[in-house]
């Protein structure tokens, strides 16, 4: 496996491997992989010819006050990691690489980012679109792998490619779950041992929700407020927001009348955590 850390050298292997008509898979990360970038990678190698992993902790979605500084880096763990899953290169670009003196060019999607997370995150998603309309252009890939945790980012994501007409083919891949159904993320290591207990929480309301839906409820404000119930019996658990939206434009639902996405944010002590599910009427 390669480690490649600066851009000029990325475009120069995708240029080659395009010349030698390989297709490119990308696998988007900020690091300190885990089993879910780990499903992405392996799924990536089944299906192209050169599998990169990027790893950026893009400052351009972090927001005063959050933890750019803190988030977990370890780059050798990270690279022993995609290698054993099949990585054929681990790009690794600094800062001042992605944006050197003088940037100026952003990727908005507008409305699409200002709801859920975007709502109580400004500019999150407008740095997110930014950092991966780069890596697109830098890697050039022919399939982009993404995790369904990340839903809002997955469908902003869709919308830009569509949007900007690039030919590239988008792939979501389920969340992937510790066994008592916490969602993998790199900030988990944040949480203590009693932190990490009540997290379950959130996987606990999706799943009282899904069940719900299956015994025939459709109301969608009945369903968030047991979801509300579930979480706010914890002693820890902070709700940032639980909402029901279309999976197409993330616009709030009354009913689950079609295919419709429950997503929730919870602060567990200091740490926020994301989860969501998929519920079909």
């Amino acid at each position: 496996m390669k480690v490649i850390d600066n851009i000029q050298r990325m475009v120069m292997f995708s240029k080659l491997a395009k010349k030698e008509s390989k297709t490119i898979g990308l696998v988007p990360t900020m690091g300190y992989l885990h089993d879910g970038h780990l499903s992405l990678i392996k799924t990536a190698r089944q299906h192209t010819d050169a599998v990169v992993v990027s790893i950026f902790v893009n400052p351009k979605q972090f927001s005063p006050g959050e933890d750019l500084e803190k988030y977990p880096r370890d780059l050798k763990r990270d690279e022993e990691m995609a290698r054993l899953a099949g990585s054929d290169v681990l790009f690794y670009p600094s800062d001042a690489d992605m944006y050197p003196d003088g940037y100026a060019t952003y990727v908005d999607a507008e409305i699409f980012a200002d709801t859920l997370c975007g709502r109580v995150r400004p500019g999150h998603f407008k740095g997110v679109a930014t950092v991966v309309a780069k890596l697109f252009g830098i890697v050039r890939p022919d399939i982009a792998y993404f995790g369904q945790k990340d839903a809002q980012q997955s469908i902003i994501i869709k919308k830009m490619v569509e949007d900007l007409n690039m030919d590239i083919d988008i792939k979501v891949l389920p969340t992937v779950r510790e066994k008592d159904g916490l969602a993998m993320s790199s900030r988990n290591i944040y949480l203590s041992e009693e932190e990490r207990k009540e997290a379950l929480c959130l996987y606990q309301a999706l799943l009282k929700c899904e069940s719900a839906v299956r015994s025939g409820e459709r109301d969608a404000g009945k369903i968030v407020k047991m979801a509300k119930n579930i979480i706010k019996e914890r002693p820890t658990a902070r709700i940032d927001y639980i909402e029901a939206v279309n999976t197409k434009t993330l616009a709030p639902v009354d009913t689950v009348s079609c295919e419709t996405l429950l997503a929730l944010a919870v602060f567990i002590g200091k740490t926020r955590l994301i989860d969501n599910a998929i519920i079909n009427p």
